[in-house]
């Protein structure tokens, strides 16, 4: 029997002074509630109470646990009642992990109208283009570009991500624009350090996936910086449609391929388990898909003529 619920029984007894007024206090059987005090007393070594056919007193080692035991089981109590509220009401700190290029685009504005919407959550955000093991490093849900294959992982797509292969139109204009993904293999690729010496980009053809080795002039653990030496003619990048886009729209990028690209990326909120998550983590995860949702869909309407 677990030591909290024993202590909880001896606390009931004597403070009623009776085994059987304490067992319909706690609801349960005189039998049990004898049995508790026995183990107790066992466990401990010593006498907790005396009794009579009529009356219970506390011995001297009983008077001393009900003493000590009283801030403890306060403490208890308390922690108890927050953590329900917690459990139903939003509340507390969010750890949350996500890709470095995150921190330039909407992922502030948005975890500040969610802190709005919830003034009792605190957050804590670690940008990192590592894959960080969620158990070591405490974070509560992380947002990656998938798909993600680790099988300890729940996974909730948030929003579909299109990538883009583009390079500058001055590139395009020296090294010709290519027209199938085998046409790489002549080309100069600005890659994300990750892909290791050896990178290689995943295109799509009749629904099959292609992995294409690319010659890397420069890799870097962002998308950032390789954006912007794309911009001055030195090369590809093979990264998503909101990093790029912008450029794109203003003539600076050129995509290619467009009927290759692969279709699987998602963005993903990726926790550790399905049950008894906290308020604050349930509403982080219904905020997100909503408004990531709705933000998608805004840039993906024609502008206005």
């Amino acid at each position: 029997m677990d030591s909290l619920d024993l202590i909880k029984t001896f606390r009931e007894v004597a403070q009623q002074g009776s085994f059987s007024r304490a067992a319909a206090k706690l609801g349960m059987s005189k039998a049990t509630v004898s049995k508790y005090i026995a183990e107790l007393e066992e466990r401990f070594g010593v006498r907790l109470l005396n009794r009579s056919t009529r009356s219970v007193s506390l011995t001297d080692a009983g008077a001393l646990l009900l003493e000590r035991s009283t801030p403890f089981m306060e403490m208890v109590e308390l922690t108890q009642s927050e953590l329900q509220e917690r459990a139903s009401q939003p509340a507390g700190r969010l750890k949350i992990s996500a890709l470095h290029g995150m921190g330039q685009g909407d992922l502030p504005n948005l975890l500040a109208e969610f802190m709005g919407h919830y003034p009792e959550v605190n957050i804590s955000l670690h940008l990192t283009s590592r894959s960080l093991d969620l158990v070591d490093e405490g974070i509560d849900v992380a947002l990656r570009l998938g798909p993600i294959e680790d099988q300890n992982l729940i996974v909730r797509r948030l929003v579909q991500v299109n990538l883009v292969l583009c390079a500058a139109p001055l590139y395009w204009r020296t090294h010709g624009m290519p027209s199938t993904p085998a046409d790489l293999a002549g080309h100069v690729a600005l890659t994300a350090s990750n892909a290791g010496l050896n990178p290689q980009w995943r295109f799509e053809e009749n629904g099959r996936a292609i992995d294409v080795p690319v010659k890397s002039r420069m890799d870097a653990t962002e998308g950032g910086p390789l954006v912007q030496v794309a911009l001055q003619g030195f090369g590809m990048v093979y990264l998503p449609a909101l990093v790029v886009q912008p450029h794109i729209d203003r003539g600076e990028l050129e995509p290619a391929l467009e009927p290759y690209v692969r279709k699987d990326m998602w963005l993903y909120a990726a926790y550790l388990q399905r049950r008894h998550n906290s308020a604050a983590l349930r509403a982080l995860l219904d905020f997100l898909e909503t408004r990531i949702g709705q933000r998608a869909r805004q840039l993906s309407r024609p502008a206005p003529v």
